[in-house]
Parts: C-alpha cells; sequence; structure tokens
C-alpha cells in the first residue's frame, strides 16, 4: 500500500513528449500515492519519508505490456536451453543436467530452446535416448511448442508420437504438466525474487497473460505478500464467463483496498509464431532452398474471433488479441473493427503497409517486443527473407499515427525495459549493423512507449517513478541508435523505484 507522504528532494524531471532537458533540481511530494507538489524546495513534513536523490533523473515508472510472470520467474528452475544450436545441443544439455541430479520419477523441465532455425527437427525417440523413463518436457523460447519425451508423454495420458506439440495441443498438454509441477504449484518464492528483478529495472507495472487466465490467482498472491507491482491480469476465452458472473470490467481491483492490481484484458491467441513456424501469413514460408512450404494458418477464424470479442465488449473487458503474421494482423484488425471493441494488438510482427492507417483509425494499440528483433533476426531472413523489411516496423507504425507499447513477452525474452528500448532503438544485438534500422525509433519514442502513457511527472501523476543515475535522453558523441548508445541505454542503473509512493527499491541513496 501506498505511503501517507513520501518527499523526494532534488530530483530532475526527465521530459516525456517534449524536446529539450529537465532544468535544475526539484523537491517531489508524493501523499497517498499522487505527486501532490513539485517546488525548487519544499519542508520535509512530520514523520515523512525522506529521500535524497542526489539530482539524479526521474521519470514515470517503467511498464512492461506484455508478460508471463509465473513462467518467467520458474525459468531459473528449468534446464536452460536458451541459445541451443539445434537437437543435438539441446540434448547435450538435458543429458547433462540429468547426470546432475537425483534419481527419481518426479517431472523434469526445460526452456528456451528455438527450433526455426534448426536444419534438424526435434524427435522423441532421440529425447527418449537420453532420459529414459523419467518424463521430461521441453517448452520453446516462443511459448508455442513442446518437446515431451514418451514418460511424459504417458505422463499427462497422451499417446506416443514422433515430434513436437505445437499451438493449441501445447497449451493443453502444459496446462496438464503443471499438476505435475511442484513449483508451479505455489510459484509464490520464485515470483517474490522475479519482481524484485523487475523493480531493479524500474518497473512499476506489468499485464500478465499467463496461460489459464491470471485474474483468479493475484488475490492469493496479494495475501502473500506479493503487493508491490501494478498489475492488469487477463482473462482467457474459456473463462470469459466466469469473469462477467463476478462482474468484473477491465481496470476494477482484484483485491478489496488494494487499487494495483485489477481486471485485464480478454487474451486471444489468433495465431501462431515465427519459431514453430505457424505465424497466420498471406503468403508461404520459404523452404531451405526457396521452395515454398506452409503459410501457418489461424488458431480461430473470423466467424469466432468476433463473437468472442463482442461478448467480451458487453461485459466491459478490453481485448488483446495475439497477431504474428500478416494475415493474423489483416484478420485481427477485422475483428476489432466487426465486434467495436477496444484494445491491443499483441506483437504485430509482420504487416502489410494498407493495414497500418486502419490499425491507427481503429485505435488498436500495438503491444510490441522489440527485443524480438534480436531473437528473430536469422530465422527471419531465413523463411521471410522476400518480406523482412515489413517486420517488426516500428517507425512506419509510429509514422502512421498507432500508440506503441512496449513489453518482453517474459520469459521469451528477459523482462527488461532497458533492453526493449535499445533494441527499438539499435536493432542489433550483436556486431552486425542495425537490422532495417529504417524501424528504428528514437529514444524519446521508445521512453514514451514504455511509461504506460504517462506524461512528464507534475502534480496529479501516479506516485510511480524511477530515479535514474543518469539521463535516459543523453546522446553519446556517437550519435543516437550507435552501438554505443545501445550500449548506455541497456546499462541504465536505476537508483530507486517507487510505486504509488512505496519505494520498493533502493541502491546507494540516502533515506532520511
Amino acid at each position: 500500500m501506498a505511503n501517507a507522504s513520501l518527499l523526494l528532494r532534488s530530483v530532475r524531471l526527465v521530459p516525456i513528449g517534449l524536446g529539450g532537458r529537465g532544468g535544475d533540481p526539484v523537491d517531489l511530494r508524493i501523499v497517498d500515492g499522487q505527486v501532490t507538489q513539485i517546488a525548487p524546495t519544499l519542508g520535509r513534513r512530520s514523520a515523512e519519508q525522506l529521500i535524497d536523490a542526489e539530482g539524479r533523473w526521474a521519470i514515470p515508472g517503467l511498464w512492461d505490456q506484455h508478460t508471463h510472470p509465473a513462467m518467467w520467474a520458474l525459468t531459473r528452475r528449468r534446464i536452460d536451453l536458451v541459445g541451443a544450436t539445434g537437437p543435438g545441443d539441446t540434448l547435450r544439455r538435458v543429458a547433462e543436467h540429468m547426470r546432475g541430479i537425483p534419481a527419481g520419477t518426479s517431472l523434469v523441465l526445460g526452456y528456451g530452446h528455438r527450433s526455426g532455425d534448426w536444419t534438424a527437427q526435434p524427435s522423441v525417440a532421440a529425447l527418449d535416448a537420453v532420459t529414459g523413463d523419467r518424463p521430461v518436457a521441453l517448452a520453446s523460447g516462443d511459448g508455442h511448442n513442446g518437446w515431451l519425451n514418451s514418460a511424459a508423454l504417458r505422463l499427462i495420458g497422451l499417446p506416443p508420437r514422433p515430434g513436437i506439440l505445437a499451438e493449441e495441443e501445447w497449451y493443453a498438454a502444459y496446462t496438464r504438466l503443471e499438476v505435475h509441477d511442484p513449483d508451479s504449484a505455489d510459484p509464490t518464492e520464485a515470483l517474490r525474487d522475479a519482481l524484485g528483478r523487475a523493480h531493479a529495472k524500474g518497473v512499476v507495472g506489468i499485464r500478465d497473460f499467463e496461460f489459464g487466465s491470471s485474474f483468479d490467482t493475484w488475490p492469493t498472491r496479494v495475501a502473500s505478500g506479493l503487493d508491490t507491482m501494478r498489475v492488469r491480469a487477463s482473462v482467457y476465452p474459456d473463462r470469459l464467463e466466469e469473469v462477467g458472473a463476478l462482474g468484473l470490467r477491465t481496470g476494477d481491483p482484484l483485491v478489496p483496498g488494494q487499487p494495483l492490481v485489477t481486471m485485464g484484458p480478454l487474451k486471444i491467441i489468433s495465431d501462431g509464431s515465427l519459431n514453430t513456424l505457424t505465424a497466420w501469413c498471406c503468403e508461404p514460408y520459404l523452404g531451405e532452398d526457396l521452395l515454398v512450404t506452409s503459410s501457418g494458418a489461424p488458431n480461430l477464424d473470423l466467424e469466432e474471433l468476433v463473437p468472442i470479442m463482442a461478448r467480451a465488449r458487453a461485459l466491459g473487458v478490453t481485448a488483446a488479441i495475439h497477431a504474428i503474421g500478416d494475415a493474423a494482423v489483416a484478420a485481427t484488425l477485422d475483428a476489432f473493427e466487426a465486434s467495436g471493441q477496444i484494445g491491443t494488438m499483441e506483437h504485430a510482427q509482420l504487416v502489410r503497409w494498407s493495414d497500418l492507417p486502419r490499425m491507427a483509425r481503429l485505435r488498436v494499440n500495438a503491444s510490441v517486443q522489440p527485443a524480438h528483433v534480436l531473437d528473430d533476426r536469422d530465422v527471419s531472413q531465413r523463411w521471410w527473407g522476400d518480406r523482412t523489411e515489413r517486420l517488426y516496423a516500428f517507425r512506419a507504425m509510429v509514422d502512421a499515427g498507432i500508440v506503441l507499447m512496449l513489453g518482453s513477452d517474459a520469459p521469451v525474452s528477459p523482462l527488461d525495459p532497458w533492453l526493449a528500448m535499445a533494441a527499438a532503438v539499435h536493432r542489433s544485438g550483436d556486431q552486425r549493423s542495425p537490422w532495417h534500422q529504417e524501424q528504428a525509433i528514437t529514444v524519446a519514442e521508445a521512453l514514451s512507449a514504455s511509461i504506460d502513457g504517462q506524461p512528464t511527472l507534475g502534480v496529479g501523476s501516479r506516485g510511480d517513478i524511477a530515479l535514474l543515475d543518469a539521463d535516459p535522453l543523453a546522446v553519446p558523441t556517437e550519435g543516437e541508435g550507435s552501438p554505443a548508445h545501445a550500449a548506455y541505454l541497456r546499462g541504465m542503473q536505476v537508483a530507486a523505484t517507487i510505486v504509488a509512493g512505496r519505494v520498493v527499491h533502493t541502491l546507494s541513496l540516502r533515506a532520511l
């Protein structure tokens, strides 16, 4: 809950949406979770908490607009498969992990491999060869497929199969696997650590798109002390009527007396993903030798999508629709228009230029994950090489008047808004030149897309603040969008994070 009163002494206000830099340091007071005074000097009130910011830069607290927080929190307890170069490398890591754990029959989970650019595909038989009768399930880094051995398939009642599970079949399997995972049953402590790491990056709020719906898990989490983060918790279509029966509308508090945790949007996954080769495209994927393969497919067609979105609108619940391929993007816009819904398009990775003006006209915000630019650069060139100029088209979206909202899709990418901003501005994660630099946005635009629509801090602002050791709008001599600039953003140090007037993270600051 908010502290009654907090005084920040000597802060520099970073201007949001304006040119120039902040002026001289000022004092800022937060009362009952809201900024109430800003002046060159403010006297300290009796019993008021005081923090001397020593001239640090203050911005509205950062948001990650697309997360799966429990999955992200639990990745530290999984076999780390991030960066695995193929099935052989993945199996080597699994075998090494199995040698290091006690023998038994309990489920073993791994996370993070991406098979989209592998030259060979996963097989159940190969996984069986290194795991034996111990059930093992490996979740892909994009969250859209799973590689299970025979023992894991039997554990959740599935028949034998030669390869992976993908999309809806995988989501159902993942839910059944969670029943056999003690960490998933109670992720409280893992979440406590994960939220602390997010606060250390200046994050004050997240949208939670956990599979299986998250609106009913957060009241218990808040009761367990996870009450430091603003959370907008989603619902999936299978539980929409339950939300309606409870009378919950988007924005309503989920916990009486706890305004930080609120009802979020309806989440629908309308198509698949690039790495699983299931994103729904207008044209076929390119094969290994440029021979055509599949175009992907929708998870729901328009006749299914529109009534669900319309029902949510009638219940007062906004929509967040996952759309990655350009055919899915177009169909999602059709559904927003036909249903009269408002909300966001999640990912909006591959677009047709003609759809951007329509997206702006419908006021559908683009909830995008810039760090995917770094992850998907090579696999995109392989499968969408003839259309990558329309991929992660952030500049074109901004120029069309579309509101950007930055996020991570954690654990798909790290929950790190500074990494996201650096990727949006520089569009390279290695020594190569920026990828389609024409679609880069400015650091000011990236910052504006990371603070939940908040303006420059002023009287009436939310009492959500990140105090920074450096000016985020400063540009090194190498220029905006340079490798040095990207490194500057990625290395940003957050001295303190404040949520509704409550200090949830501090680093080298004097509390007086």
